[in-house]
């Protein structure tokens, strides 16, 4: 048992790496109501400051691959553990460039690796993807499904699993990856949420059409072997993934081996049915126009969460649809309206 949780007065100290994004900045927020002390660290290249204001955290500026930055931090600061968001998650652009994806992704994840077992830091909590898993051959996807990424950004987080499997059986680096699916929703307070440039995500897409910013949204493909043919995807709320990483933290300080978990809702939405439900939440028309279908997109991406919800408890608070779409829809408006 880590000492830092028998005595709940010393409250541990955790390094969000890439804190100031979308999923990082709600697992922030999830850490601080679970009573921990947390510290940012953020080039800010995808990142926003002003999403951390309202957290007064403190924030870092600087890169996770700046090794001399990373010994000063660990030296300073008593750090107990560490979360990482700062991969570039671009698909497309890992195809065209992926030196990019590669050098910020994986090499830059070992400068943080070696820093922190320098500085005996040996707990690590990583955010991983489904897209390590290729094209499902079974659905819902469980966590010893065959992993073969498609893509260059599948490819780079996949190797960042194999090496923490390597550290923790040379140096006892203990890991939970985290292999999530669509990331989506807001906090449900509105005080943080969304907000990529480009943007890539489906609901935020459909929301910005929603507030005029778009024309319409484009539905790729309606002829796949689905119910209405078009791609059905397993939406999960942001504010349940930042819930998981904490329970992935303490499952760690509590003496849990490395492992692997899926974080899902389980059940899928197709194209069609996400606008028709932006359309019933936002009360406007959502105009669609439909294309041909884009290469590389799976039918159905569903994944299995049993294992999370076994192992460390793991519940989605907010699995319904509508819910998610309308958490969103109150920060777009305050965000963009």
């Amino acid at each position: 048992m880590n000492s830092a949780l028998n005595h709940p007065e010393e409250k541990p100290t955790i390094l969000v790496v890439g804190g100031a994004g979308y999923i990082g900045s709600h697992a922030v927020l999830s850490l601080q109501q679970s009573g921990y002390n947390v510290m940012v660290l953020d080039n800010l290249v995808y990142g926003h400051r002003d999403l951390l204001e309202p957290l007064q955290v403190k924030l870092i500026e600087g890169d996770m691959d700046d090794r001399p930055l990373l010994d000063w931090l660990f030296t300073a600061h008593k750090i107990t553990a560490v979360m990482h968001f700062a991969a570039y998650a671009y698909v497309g652009e890992s195809v065209t460039d992926p030196a990019k994806y590669y050098r910020n992704n994986v090499v830059a994840t070992l400068t943080l690796l070696e820093a922190m077992l320098a500085a005996d830091i040996k707990t690590f909590v990583f955010s991983s993807t489904c897209a390590t898993y290729g094209v499902p051959q079974i659905v819902p996807i469980p966590e010893d499904h065959p992993q073969s990424p498609i893509n260059p950004y599948g490819m780079t987080k996949l190797m960042v699993e194999r090496i923490l499997a390597d550290f923790d059986h040379a140096y006892g680096l203990k890991s939970v990856c985290f292999r999530y699916f669509n990331a989506a929703g807001a906090d449900p307070e509105a005080r943080l949420g969304e907000d990529h440039d480009p943007e890539t995500h489906l609901i935020p897409l459909v929301l910005q059409t929603a507030l005029g910013k778009r024309e319409s949204i484009a539905i790729f493909g309606t002829d796949y072997p689905t119910e209405d043919g078009t791609c059905i995807r397993d939406y999960i709320h942001v504010t349940d993934l930042a819930t998981a990483h904490v329970l992935g933290l303490e499952y760690l300080l509590e003496g849990g081996n490395s492992d692997a978990f899926n974080l899902g809702n389980g059940s899928g939405f197709s194209v069609k049915q996400v606008i028709e439900a932006a359309r019933q939440v936002t009360g406007r028309e959502i105009k669609a126009v439909e294309l041909e279908r884009r290469p590389g997109d799976p039918p159905a991406l569903i994944g299995s969460s049993t294992k999370a919800r076994d192992v460390l408890g793991w519940h989605p608070q907010y699995a319904d649809l509508h819910e998610i779409i309308r958490h969103a829809w109150n920060w777009h408006q305050k965000r963009h309206g």
